[in-house]
């Protein structure tokens, strides 16, 4: 009959080998403990640089959000500082009674004594005015009809 190698040795009953039998158990013991203890820092740390590092994406989101706004913010205030200078010109000119009475005459079609005014079709002034003219005509014709 075959025996099992495990079977073929027969341990030594001595002090020596029952000394050597407990140090290479509790060398094993303290192997699994060591091994135990890396693996809960290996968990405890790969936590901490997950959190840190989901912290840093969601901060980084923010800064692009952020950076995004302020072009769109510099954008505006180019705009605006466009239409405050244009403004700005403007109020100048409408300082000069010169340029007043010139834009009245070009806008509203007023005339000096003497002019005739011809506006010509499809001009897009002339049609905003004749819309307007049109409607100060309504108004005055019905204000006179219910005052008859």
């Amino acid at each position: 009959m075959m025996q099992g190698p495990e079977e073929k040795v027969t341990p030594i009953d001595t002090d020596f080998a029952k000394q050597q039998t407990a140090k290479m158990i509790k060398e094993h013991r303290q192997a699994i403990f060591r091994r135990r203890r890396l693996g809960l820092l290996f968990v405890i740390a790969l936590t901490i640089f997950g959190f840190v590092g989901f912290n840093l994406y969601q901060d980084q989101q923010k800064v692009n959000e952020l950076q995004a706004i302020k072009k769109e913010a510099v954008a505006d205030q180019k705009v605006l500082a466009d239409n405050v200078a244009d403004l700005k010109t403007e109020v100048k000119q409408l300082q000069d009674e010169d340029y007043v009475a010139k834009l009245a005459r070009s806008r509203f079609f007023y005339s000096e004594d003497g002019e005739t005014i011809y506006p010509l079709p499809g001009d897009k002034q002339t049609d905003k005015t004749d819309e307007q003219v049109q409607k100060a005509l309504e108004n005055t014709h019905s204000s006179t009809t219910t005052e008859k």
